[in-house]
């Protein structure tokens, strides 16, 4: 009598395994992707200065990582339920049609327990780490970016990003509140830079893709008011942001230096806007897109740096 292979009487197969697992990989590939991290990384990065902004004290290094990761967790709750409510909108934009759910590699079921879960995790770390305020912010940031943006601005108003940017400014405020309760002055400015900075890097892209996010049934400005006529609102915002950028350098929070590289720093990102006024040309838009990122990217890590150079050495 002849014997069964010793894997076949288990069940296992190598192959089989594999070809489980594959999959599992795939999916989780999708997971990471949904929550969009270089945004989140970006948004992150903007709550890094407000921990030791105005502070008493600096952070120890494991409470700046679980302040950090739990708005992290926050952020990609805000991408997860997102990418939910606009999946279709999605299947309809060259620029966005590839994500897990438009593609239908994800079920919508599946990417909403994943964000309620990023919620839960996001929103219990804040609370061991900083207690309710941070959590509360934390939660109101999901509210707004999903229910307030994403469900009713988004496809009502070409106001949609300036008002809605506020959700995406909520990183500093969680961080300052995560570590004593309280929302600095310092915070504020930090929210109000990144709030400032939103709607001239959203409606760059915005003019490189208007074709897009009509056919998508968005009313983005360049669509209400014309390329050119969201251009002025750019260079009007970029402006703007720099006297509030000199903001924490007349507080006393920044040194001199700090103050020079950010005008600076606005003068250039300024310069690219007044290119594309100049150009009008959406690839030139699409470079402003590019450039505002470079913009804040430098500008929070110049104010770090800045930071760090001054804290007193004990």
């Amino acid at each position: 009598m002849s014997q069964l292979p010793a894997d076949s009487v288990s069940g296992f197969s190598p192959d089989a395994a594999a070809a489980n697992a594959a999959p599992s990989v795939a999916q989780l590939s999708m997971l990471v992707q949904i929550v969009r991290p270089k945004v989140i990384g970006l948004v992150v990065f903007t709550g890094l200065p407000a921990l030791f902004l105005g502070q008493a004290s600096w952070p120890t290094p494991w409470q700046a990582f679980w302040i950090l990761a739990g708005t992290a967790l926050i952020g990609g709750a805000c991408s997860a339920f997102n990418a939910v409510v606009e999946r279709e909108s999605d299947a309809r934009m060259a620029r966005t049609r590839r994500r897990p759910l438009p593609a239908a590699a994800l079920i919508p079921s599946v990417v909403t327990a994943y964000g309620a879960l990023l919620t839960v995790a996001g929103s219990a770390i804040l609370w061991v780490v900083g207690g309710a305020v941070p959590t509360l912010i934390g939660l109101a940031t999901i509210a707004f970016y999903v229910g307030v943006y994403t469900v009713w601005l988004k496809p009502r108003t070409p106001q949609n990003i300036v008002i809605g940017g506020a959700a995406g400014s909520t990183a500093p405020l969680i961080a300052s509140a995560a570590m004593d309760g309280t929302v600095s002055l310092g915070a504020w400015i930090l929210f109000a830079i990144v709030f400032l900075w939103t709607p001239p890097h959203f409606w760059a892209i915005a003019i490189f893709r208007k074709r897009e996010y009509e056919a998508a049934g968005f009313p983005m400005m360049p669509s209400w008011v014309g390329d050119q006529g969201t251009r002025w609102r750019s260079l009007a915002y970029t402006v703007l942001l720099i006297p509030v950028t000199l903001a924490p350098v007349w507080l006393g929070y920044l040194s001199p230096v700090f103050g020079v590289v950010a005008g600076l720093l606005g003068a250039a990102f300024t310069g690219s806007v007044v290119r594309s006024l100049w150009a009008r040309n959406p690839r030139v838009d699409r470079r402003v897109f590019r450039d505002s990122i470079v913009y804040l990217s430098l500008l929070f890590l110049a104010m770090f740096a800045d930071l760090v150079v001054q804290w007193p050495l004990e």
